[in-house]
């Protein structure tokens, strides 16, 4: 029972999370098991892909085409209400609970691949957000394993990064 409570819990903090952030009013998918559960715990892949201190990037081959991922395989997005070489995210608050921001311990993170400009910008918290192109990139908490990209598309202002750093917006759904 505390299992399914807890499930449920998360899935309505995440609904709230891609509210606040999407500025939509389309609603999160509905998830049918508690462990479908789409809140990034500390053992879940989106959790331990922020707390790494390098953030090495690399591309990959998905059906959304080529894309930019991080040393472990997992997908990174774009925030289309992120402005360009602004120096800071546009994603807080709740939004940081279903994206969260690609770290980094180094001034310039390392890249295969990939050919646009990488940089970091200051999170709220004081760690390093990796930038492409000037703009900040993100994990979606929902991508469970390499290769998910489920964050694509969602509410229309969330897409995957291509190797040049343009938003690959094809494929997108509404959430």
């Amino acid at each position: 029972m505390k299992h399914t409570l807890a499930a449920g819990l998360a899935a309505l903090a995440l609904s709230a999370a891609l509210a606040a952030c999407g500025g939509s009013t389309g609603t999160a998918p509905a998830t049918t098991s508690p462990a479908a559960s789409p809140a990034a715990t500390a053992g879940s892949p989106a959790a331990t892909a922020t707390a790494s201190t390098a953030a090495d990037l690399k591309t990959a081959s998905t059906t959304a085409g080529t894309i930019v991922v991080d040393a472990k395989g997992m997908s990174v997005y774009f925030f289309t209400k992120d402005s360009k070489d602004s120096g800071t995210s546009a994603c807080t608050d709740a939004c940081l609970a279903a994206w969260p921001p690609v770290t980094t311990t180094s001034e310039r993170p390392s890249a295969d691949g990939v050919s646009g400009t990488l940089g970091t910008i200051a999170t709220p918290d004081g760690k390093k957000q990796v930038t492409l192109e000037g703009l900040p990139l993100y994990y979606f908490a929902k991508d469970a394993k390499p290769g998910d990209i489920l964050g694509q598309g969602v509410n229309n202002v969330w897409y995957l990064a291509s190797p040049s750093g343009a938003m690959i917006k094809a494929g997108g759904a509404a959430y």
